[in-house]
């Protein structure tokens, strides 16, 4: 592991993570993404729309395939939102609360084997890193701190 990347570990990681999802979510005949949106749904007062995919980190036309399907096997209905007659909200049915307490149980099986077989310690750790990456990425400091390492190199340069 010595010669990976930083990236490489973690974009192969979520890749066997996402296969893993998506093979059990095809027992089901659902994917991964629908899984991931029965849970970001208010189970109670539905949520907007619009909200939906910067929760999931989902551009808007991945989005829509997924609610489309996810309507058209009944996990979902669409209704306007009585605050904003321009929105809508997304609800589960009863069909997609039960599909929903299955892909949370999904999940809390995966994080209850990975706790069983990683230390809480080092766990944290891998927390902590996750959480420094995405600091790093969301206030854009990875690219800006090179290209300020090299204005500093070519003055001295020269």
């Amino acid at each position: 592991m010595k010669d990976k990347t930083i990236d490489y570990i973690l974009r192969a990681t979520w890749q066997a993570v996402a296969r893993m999802y998506n093979e059990e979510a095809s027992k089901y005949d659902a994917s991964m993404a629908t899984g991931f949106a029965l849970l970001s749904i208010d189970k109670e007062g539905g949520t907007p729309s619009t909200a939906l995919g910067p929760k999931m980190g989902m551009e808007a036309t991945s989005l829509t395939r997924t609610l489309k399907s996810m309507e058209d096997k009944g996990l979902i209905v669409r209704k306007k939102n009585p605050e904003d007659g321009r929105g809508v909200l997304i609800y589960l049915t009863p069909f997609g609360r039960e599909k929903r307490d299955l892909s949370k149980n999904t999940v809390l099986k995966f994080n209850e084997a990975v706790r069983e077989n990683i230390s809480e310690e080092k766990l944290q750790h891998f927390i902590e890193v996750a959480d420094v990456i995405n600091e790093l990425i969301s206030e854009k400091s990875i690219f800006n701190i090179s290209s300020d390492v090299e204005e500093e190199t070519l003055k001295i340069e020269q």
